[in-house]
Order: structure tokens, then C-alpha cells, then sequence
């Protein structure tokens, strides 16, 4: 891939910060972090197309097909003039060969993360601040999690959210399952989880972390008067008008969990995130290495 552009990725967990994420990064005036893509959705159906087609087959050109598909990523930010691009969209944790294998360079992804029950608790707030009706509404369309539950004959509970949510072919079952997979792969050391928590509470010195781990010179961010330059079309696209808002200031007004989901849906919660114990091994050797160091 020849271009004069940085490309980084963003992936990670749904109602876990990435949109308040953009909007800091965005300060920094070399940096470009705009709203989800389709660059890797439109990699994979064009590989399959190629893959597919019986012209291509009876006389393959492969080398040429992998240029074009390659030439996606930096060729849907030719308008962009900022030096350093984060292409955001959480299936690039199922499709880390393609940083590799197409681009030629070592994936860098930030990966924010947060409490499953807090995810859920989000998800289930953003229902009921746009419900589903179906007279004398301003609505385009309903809800998309509402949409399939009515598409398959589901009762509209808060319970039957949370269950569609977290299956194979929720939002969040999805972007759980790609982190495991990037993770099983052992692309775990080109991820860098952010915490919601971590972000809201402390985001200078989570900022730091995020420098550090790409490699790229500090900036000073501030935090209040954020904004979010590149809004999505949520209520035509979602059914949810506030899907992608950014609060002018880092702070969170999220309700405690046990006071929005059921003890069914807590209990589903319980276990310790699959990423923690990553995490949890970088303090420790930061802890380690310390300690050496004094020595």
C-alpha cells in the first residue's frame, strides 16, 4: 500500500466511549478520527467477488486484484489531508490478516472497552429515550434492535434486548466474539483496550497510554468543550437520534446497572471480561520491570 498517510484502527466494544474517543483524538490537528467505515466490510465483499467470479478465475490477476483491494483504505481518505487516519470499525478484530497481509504493516488497534452490564445498561437507556411506536411518530424507523425482535416474533422486554444484544448476532455478541478471535490469534500484543472508566475518570493519563502505545508524539488535550464533527445520520440509518452525541465534557451520567436490568441479565454479567486478564498482565510486568529497575 503506497501512501503518505499513518493509518491506525479503532475496533473494540459498542457504548464503550469510541465516538468520545474520536472527538478527544481530534484535537490533535495532524489526527483524523471520523465515524465507523465500511473500508473493511467493502475489502471482504470485494476479495469474495474476485473470489467468486468466473472471469476472474479463467484468467486470474492476483496481484492486481490485492493492489485494488488494498488501495480501499487510503483511497476513502484521498479527501482527507490530516497526516494520521483511525479507521474505525469493530470488524477489523475479525480481520487483522488484512492489516497485515494488505497494508504491510503492524496493526495498531484501540480497542475500547467496558463493563458488559454497563454496555447493556446503555443500550437499554437508548431503547427507552426512543421507543418504538407505531402511530404519531417523527420516527424514519424504529429502533434496530427494536426492528429485529419484531422482525422475529420477539416480545419487545427489556430482557429480550439484552439476550438479542449479547447473541451471535447482537451488536455486542459480535464485537466480543471478534476480540476473542484477535485475541486467540495472538494478536492480542496490537491491541490497546481502553476502559470507559478509565477514559471518563482519568483521560490525561489514558491519552498518555494511548501516545505511548502508537508510538506518536504527545499532544495537550483538553476536556470540555468536546464536539462531534461527524455525525451519522442515527435516526435514519439506527431509528436512534443520539446514538453518536458527544457531551461538551468527559463525564459519565450512566445509571447503575442493577437499576436498569433485571437480576436474570446481571447474572449474565458476572464473569470478568476476557480482556481483563490481559490488562491485568501488562500492570503487572509494568509492576515487575519497576521493581528490576530499583533494584
Amino acid at each position: 500500500m503506497e501512501t503518505d498517510k499513518t493509518f491506525y484502527f479503532m475496533a473494540g466494544l459498542p457504548r464503550s466511549g469510541s465516538t468520545l474517543l474520536s472527538a478527544i483524538l481530534n484535537q490533535n490537528p495532524r489526527f483524523y478520527s471520523g465515524p465507523s467505515s465500511p473500508v473493511v466490510t467493502t475489502m471482504l465483499a470485494l476479495e469474495r467477488s474476485f473470489s467468486n467470479d468466473e472471469l476472474f478465475l479463467g484468467y486470474p490477476k492476483v496481484e492486481v486484484a490485492n493492489k485494488i483491494i488494498a488501495s480501499i483504505l487510503p483511497q476513502y481518505y484521498s479527501d482527507v489531508g490530516k497526516p494520521v487516519i483511525f479507521d474505525k470499525n469493530r470488524s477489523w478484530t475479525r480481520q487483522m490478516n488484512y492489516i497485515t497481509g494488505y497494508f504491510d504493516i503492524v496493526p495498531k488497534v484501540i480497542c475500547p472497552v467496558r463493563d458488559i452490564s454497563e454496555i447493556l445498561t446503555s443500550f437499554i437507556m437508548m431503547c427507552r429515550r426512543n421507543p418504538y411506536t407505531n402511530q404519531n411518530t417523527n420516527q424514519t424507523r424504529i429502533n434496530f434492535i427494536d426492528e429485529m425482535l419484531i422482525k422475529y416474533n420477539i416480545p419487545l422486554t427489556d430482557d429480550n434486548r439484552c439476550d438479542y444484544l449479547l447473541s451471535p448476532n447482537g451488536v455486542l455478541g459480535q464485537a466480543c466474539e471478534g476480540l476473542e478471535q484477535a485475541i486467540a490469534e495472538r494478536y492480542d500484543h496490537c491491541l490497546h483496550f481502553v476502559e470507559y472508566r478509565d477514559l471518563v475518570n482519568n483521560p490525561k493519563s489514558t491519552m498518555k497510554a494511548i501516545y505511548e502505545f502508537l508510538g506518536e508524539e504527545e499532544f495537550e488535550h483538553t476536556f470540555d468543550n468536546l464536539k462531534n464533527p461527524h455525525r451519522e445520520n442515527d435516526l435514519e440509518i439506527y431509528g436512534v437520534a443520539d446514538m453518536h452525541e458527544v457531551r461538551s465534557v468527559v463525564k459519565s451520567t450512566a445509571p447503575d446497572p442493577k437499576e436498569v436490568l433485571s437480576e436474570n441479565i446481571i447474572s449474565k454479567c458476572q464473569n470478568t471480561p476476557f480482556w481483563k486478564s490481559l490488562t491485568d498482565n501488562d500492570e503487572e510486568s509494568e509492576v515487575e520491570s519497576s521493581e528490576k529497575t530499583s533494584e
